[in-house]
């Protein structure tokens, strides 16, 4: 029998898979010098249980996980590769110490740290509370303080887990792996940003919804939303007087705003809301022409005069002279109230300076009027002295009409200081009309032209160089006042009395002493009579 040479001996086969075992193990040796704890390693599943997953990752022993480790268990299934941790080669059992979550977190915080850095916004998810605030997973596990968890102080702070922000990343530790995180700084980010696009397109004129926030004693502020808040100016809510906003307006109202104006750079807005409706003011002239009657309302009262309200935003003055053509006012509350609803008359218009004038007493017959052929110049009337002042008296010649007698005409020769000297206030008095000026309503009137002028007959009576006999009426810086006879006085100029060197005038003439004077002249235009104490 011949021996086929392809025959191979059992010893050559012991030989070769001898050979074979030695070299798997020289391979298996050289890969496990090359694995390390703390790494990261392909793993394959090779069996899964109630409770443990285990992994083959090519060493001499398999590593188990705990099923808890896995999101979805139902998902997995024998054969499936998964990247495991390597905690450790070996247990107390001999078993490989793995962990799927750590892998993650590993292959997590690199991947997050190649993609953000500090000041950078990450969404997360509020997984959990601990002890200062949150715990947050954006990829890895990040700490959210709760100090930083919001804008303003929140009430149930457990109501964040589970739910989804956004989030600023405020620190990075690289060396412990750890993550801090702020809500409140994406949320004023966020806020600062739809703050800046809302400028962006605010455009002045422009119709915009909001709701009062807050008021104070110059305005309301309005929330326009995106984070802008305007003013809206007391002056801007209505046409009309408002001496309050809280006449108009309260806080949470919803209104429409026009935009006047705004500052960027600033985050200024203003705001107008009679703006919305037409200046009633442009259409004044038209609306209240001169000398048309209408009715308003009293809304304000100064000395001067009232203001009375025709409409919203439009008011006019009614001064204190046009109240009434005969009673003279002090104060124009002497007549009206506020909130009286009164008619006047429109007596001007001023649209460009927004002024209108008005007249109550327009309403009514003007007395004078017809004053001058009542009481033409030379006209003897009666009345009674409704006033005197220093220049004068007043007489009353009817109702609302009176008369003025200047202190110059009440004597012809009588000097007199004040009407009050010679008159009382009431007395009934005659006199005769000088002068009637019915456009200024004044009438001027004389009691001494009832008489006719004496003088004349002075001047012949009282010839130059005469002596006469008369009585110190009065002392004066300029010389002395002597009354001759009943109402009638004459000067002696100072230049005309004789003073020894040092004698002073008061010292040597006292008011009552009689005296002897001489006539110098008498001047029958103007009324005087000038005496001298030379050569008498």
């Amino acid at each position: 029998m011949v021996e086929n040479k392809n025959d191979i001996t059992d010893a050559e086969r012991e030989d070769t898979e001898k050979r074979k075992k030695e070299d798997l193990s020289m391979l298996y040796k050289e890969a496990i010098l090359k694995i390390e704890e703390g790494q990261i390693l392909k793993g394959k599943i090779i069996s899964i249980s109630q409770k443990d997953v285990l992994v083959d990752i090519g060493y001499k022993s398999e590593g188990v996980i705990s099923l808890s480790e896995f999101q979805e268990p139902d998902s997995i299934k024998v054969g499936d590769e998964i990247d495991v941790y390597l905690e450790s080669k070996e247990d107390d059992n001999g078993m490989v110490v793995l962990s799927k979550l750590k892998a993650e977190r590993v292959a997590g915080w690199d991947k997050v740290i190649s993609k953000c850095g500090e000041g950078d916004v990450v969404e997360g998810k509020v997984t959990k509370k601990v002890k200062g605030g949150f715990m947050v997973d954006i990829g890895v596990e990040a700490f959210l303080p709760a100090s930083l968890a919001a804008l303003r102080n929140f009430g149930n702070l457990y109501q964040f887990i589970g739910q989804t922000f956004p989030f600023k990343v405020v620190k990075i530790n690289k060396l412990r792996k750890n993550i801090v995180l702020s809500r409140r700084d994406a949320l004023q980010q966020q806020k600062e940003g739809d703050r800046k696009k809302a400028f962006e397109g605010l455009q002045k004129g422009a119709i915009l919804s909001g709701v009062v926030r807050n008021i104070t004693d110059f305005g309301a502020f309005v929330d326009l939303g995106a984070g802008i808040t305007g003013l809206l100016h007391i002056t801007d809510m209505s046409w009309g007087r408002v001496s309050h906003p809280s006449e108009l307006l309260a806080i949470g109202d919803k209104l429409d705003v026009v935009v006047l104006d705004f500052d960027k750079d600033n985050n200024r807005v203003s705001l107008g809301l009679k703006q919305k409706t037409q200046n009633p003011w442009d259409v004044v002239d038209v609306k209240y022409p001169v000398g048309s009657k209408i009715k308003g309302t009293v809304v304000n009262l100064v000395p001067y005069g009232a203001f009375v309200e025709l409409e919203k935003g439009v008011e006019g003055l009614l001064h204190i002279s046009e109240l009434s053509w005969t009673k003279k006012y002090n104060h124009p509350n002497e007549l009206l109230a506020i909130g009286d609803r009164i008619e006047v008359q429109i007596l001007d218009v001023d649209k460009q300076n927004r002024k209108i004038s008005l007249g109550l007493k327009q309403l009514e017959a003007n007395p004078w009027a017809d004053v001058d052929t009542k009481y033409p110049v030379g006209t003897k009337v009666k009345g009674k002295i409704r006033n005197m002042t220093d220049y004068g008296l007043f007489v009353e010649l009817e109702d609302g009409i009176d008369g003025l007698v200047h202190v110059s005409d009440i004597s012809w020769t009588k000097r007199v200081g004040h009407p009050k000297d010679v008159f009382k206030k009431g007395e009934k008095v005659e006199a005769v009309v000088l002068a009637v000026d019915s456009a200024n309503r004044r009438i001027s009137l004389g009691i001494r032209q009832l008489t006719p002028d004496p003088w004349d007959e002075i001047a012949a009576r009282f010839l130059t160089d005469a002596v006469l006999t008369g009585k110190i009426a009065k002392a004066a810086h300029f010389g002395l006042f002597v009354e001759i006879e009943k109402d009638l006085e004459g000067l002696v100029h100072i230049s005309e009395i004789p003073l020894a060197e040092g004698e002073k005038l008061e010292e040597k003439f006292k008011v009552g002493d009689e005296i002897k004077v001489k006539v110098l002249k008498v001047d029958s235009i103007q009324h005087k009579i000038a005496l001298t104490l030379k050569n008498v």
